[in-house]
């Protein structure tokens, strides 16, 4: 079962729901999620760290200090597929 203040907190926010759609399509850099989601780089870094700190994205490649890699984590997929129901 689903944490339902964890999803709560994804539902408030529509750009953490843009953001992790996004990570869930495939491994990205933020840049990329820039340019895919049309937001602005703050608003992506803000957004990654929060899902980072709920652990439903993580960082692939942390040490890296330019071109950090994200990828979904299967908490984030069942979060993503729990809102997915929701929305529809």
């Amino acid at each position: 079962m689903i944490d339902k203040s964890l999803l709560s907190f994804i539902l408030r926010g529509k750009n953490r729901i843009t953001v992790l759609q996004t990570i869930a399509k495939n491994e990205v850099i933020s840049a990329q999620i820039e340019q895919e989601t049309k937001m602005y780089k703050s608003h992506v870094s803000r957004n990654l760290k929060e899902l980072k700190k709920k652990e439903l994205i993580k960082c692939v490649n942390p040490k890296d200090r330019y071109f950090k890699f994200y990828k979904i984590t299967n908490l984030g997929k069942k979060v993503l597929n729990h809102i997915q129901r929701i929305k529809l």
